[in-house]
């Protein structure tokens, strides 16, 4: 249906009926015949579409803000960052993020609802608390950016990270909101730090959001390098890795290791459009999909969604035909009230 709608699409009088849908750090899920997008903002912003184009305010998955968040990042500003939303044994399981912009005073949580259907008497989000933390000075890891993947025994992860050391796995218990004992970690991707850089600063190692996608014989590791959030000075821009082991090595299409700097380029940025990233990834009605955002240059470098069908080379390597920047626009047709 996505695919059908971009074939015909470009803009005109249907793009200046609704704006845009100004998103950061997307990602989505279906249940039933209703998409849902959860995205960085007050509280968790969700919006919900039949046709994954028109969007509708939905909710936010909390009112105000947990009731730990103050107490790991003292200037948290309501804002929860970068989540992922996974359904798990009939239950929808919400992870997200807590920090401070530029600090690894940071921390992950997870919040349980049974449906996402807003009309539902089953309708609640339960906040099960942190899961993993990071300190500045004790841990050379930034506890942002979850994204979880079952492996192919079942087993679930979570990857996580943002510049510093780079992006980490962890593996999650059964319970899902809370780390596998003994606890199992990898380092699947990294970039160079300077010497003599501050422990309690980010850097220059410009990696961050890691999602993992399983198809086929491999998982595919997507991370963003570059700079966000600038407008025409973005950098931001999305490379993979593959392996045959969720813990990898993720090994680019050289050969090089994701941990040791590597990386291939699956999507840059134009003069239109000169940043984008922190992509998800799914498979809806048999079709692949890379979900993310990026920054529209003649909007103020505003971030905008943007959706794009997966293609497959033949050595089973995913790609983006880049001209989906212009020919995907979303619709906003209703807000929070």
């Amino acid at each position: 249906m996505l695919s059908i709608a971009l074939a015909g699409f470009s803009g005109g009088c249907w793009a200046q009926q609704f704006p845009q849908l100004d998103i950061h750090d997307p990602v989505m899920i279906q249940e039933g015949d209703t998409y849902y997008l959860f995205s960085t903002g007050p509280g968790i912003t969700i919006y919900k579409s039949d046709d994954m184009i028109h969007w509708d305010y939905s909710d936010r998955a909390f009112a105000t803000e947990p009731d730990w968040a103050r107490s790991v990042a003292p200037g948290f500003n309501g804002h929860l960052w970068a989540p992922d939303i996974i359904e798990h044994n009939g239950l929808f399981y919400l992870y997200y993020s807590v920090s401070a912009f530029g600090k690894n005073t940071s921390a992950m949580g997870v919040a349980v609802n049974k449906t996402l259907d807003t009309r539902s008497e089953d309708y609640h989000w339960q906040d099960k608390g942190m899961i993993l933390q990071s300190i500045p000075h004790r841990d050379s890891f930034n506890a942002i950016d979850p994204a979880i993947i079952f492996d192919k025994k079942g087993t679930p992860w979570m990857s996580f990270g943002s510049f510093w050391g780079g992006l980490k796995m962890v593996q999650l218990a059964d319970d899902l909101v809370s780390l596998a004992q003994p606890e199992q970690w990898a380092t699947i991707a990294k970039l160079s730090r300077e010497p003599f850089t501050n422990e309690a600063e980010p850097g220059a190692a410009q990696i961050e959001a890691p999602f993992i996608y399983q198809k086929g014989e491999y998982y595919y590791l997507f991370v963003s390098y570059g700079l966000c959030c600038r407008g025409d000075d973005s950098t931001y821009h999305i490379a993979m890795g593959r392996s045959k082991r969720v813990t990898g090595p993720y090994l680019d299409k050289q050969g090089k290791d994701l941990a040791n700097g590597g990386g291939s380029v699956l999507l840059k940025g134009t003069k239109a459009w000169p940043g984008l990233g922190h992509n998800s990834a799914y498979q809806f009605n048999g079709k692949d999909y890379l979900v993310f955002h990026a920054y529209e240059s003649a909007d103020q470098g505003l971030q905008k969604l943007k959706i794009a069908e997966i293609s497959w080379t033949d050595d089973h390597w995913p790609s983006i035909d880049p001209k989906v920047l212009d020919t995907y626009r979303s619709a906003l047709r209703t807000t929070k009230k």
